[in-house]
């Protein structure tokens, strides 16, 4: 029995330690930071599994204590939302106390991982956690801009790994802190849309003009155009040693034009589906954008 009980103990720690860090956003976070570590790397900064596993575990922490700030911040706004309310801390299966000290624990091990990999990977990591939590969460409820705020915390990650490998922050990691910049918007407007409902509850503004309205949806068409371009440029030869060929180039033309055609049929449709179908869609997008560049890196 005790066993059994011990067991049970253990699986309900793991499943309240991946609610509260959202384990699922934080390794897509994590992918992304690889993928920029593995663009990164080169005969002048050799590739190394040390950095590589590093920079995963110090992002996993980094996003982790980002969250779980997020949500002690949250706690009685997460109990209003259906989507949220059963989160560990509006549930009470974990403490604000205890949350805290996780945060901590994991805010400090993430940016002394980072640090030991170079000193400029830790000062992004470190700046990211600020600015989620303590600019964009409290701005969720005072203004639409919060989205604009948490577009920056939230494109760091694909440069992260590019200055993990290269200790600099040059036009190459520009290039993918601006990619990641503008699908932040489509992104998170397309959530915005088919939660309004939710978000409503907890008086949180997510969309640009505070409605599922057409300015709106002609917004997240024109952010789409913004990233399609962003996700072009190291097709041009004019982002030093970021660049793709021709043939990627299309291929990421393609998936762009892909993610329009869905922003578009949000601007038709102004319905919840074609929200949820976006959303989808910008994640398909980037993961599928991040996997074409390093591709494109080792094939050609």
């Amino acid at each position: 029995m005790n066993a059994t009980e011990n067991q049970v103990s253990i699986k309900s720690l793991i499943a309240d330690f991946t609610a509260i860090t959202k384990a699922r956003l934080a390794l897509s976070v994590v992918f992304s930071s690889v993928a920029g570590y593995l663009l990164g790397f080169s005969p002048e900064h050799p590739f190394s599994w040390l950095t590589l596993f590093l920079l995963t575990i110090g992002g996993y922490c980094m996003v982790g204590a980002s969250n779980v700030f997020n949500q002690i911040i949250e706690k009685d706004l997460d109990a209003l939302m259906n989507r949220t309310k059963n989160r560990p801390l509006p549930s009470g299966k974990i403490s604000v106390r205890n949350a805290f000290v996780l945060g901590a624990a994991l805010t400090v091990a993430g940016i002394a991982i980072l640090y030991s990999i170079n000193p400029k990977t830790a000062m992004f990591g470190a700046i990211s956690i600020f600015l989620y939590t303590s600019v964009y969460t409290p701005l969720k409820r005072m203004t639409p801009l919060s989205v604009f705020v948490g577009a920056f915390p939230g494109a760091i990650p694909f440069m992260l790994g590019w200055v993990a490998a290269t200790n600099n922050f040059g036009i190459e990691a520009g290039t993918l802190f601006l990619i990641q910049f503008f699908w932040q918007f489509p992104h998170f407007w397309a959530i915005g849309w088919f939660l309004y409902e939710d978000y409503e509850k907890a008086g949180f503004f997510m969309l640009p003009t505070g409605r599922k309205d057409k300015k709106t949806a002609l917004q997240v068409i024109l952010y789409t155009v913004w990233l399609i371009i962003a996700s072009l440029l190291p097709a041009t030869g004019f982002t030093g040693e970021l660049h793709i060929n021709l043939i990627s180039a299309v291929v990421v033309l393609l998936l762009g034009l892909w993610m329009l055609a869905s922003a578009v049929k949000l601007y038709r449709d102004m319905d919840a589906k074609a929200a949820r179908k976006l959303m989808i869609v910008s994640v398909s997008y980037i993961s599928l954008l991040q996997v074409i560049y390093v591709l494109d890196k080792f094939i050609f």
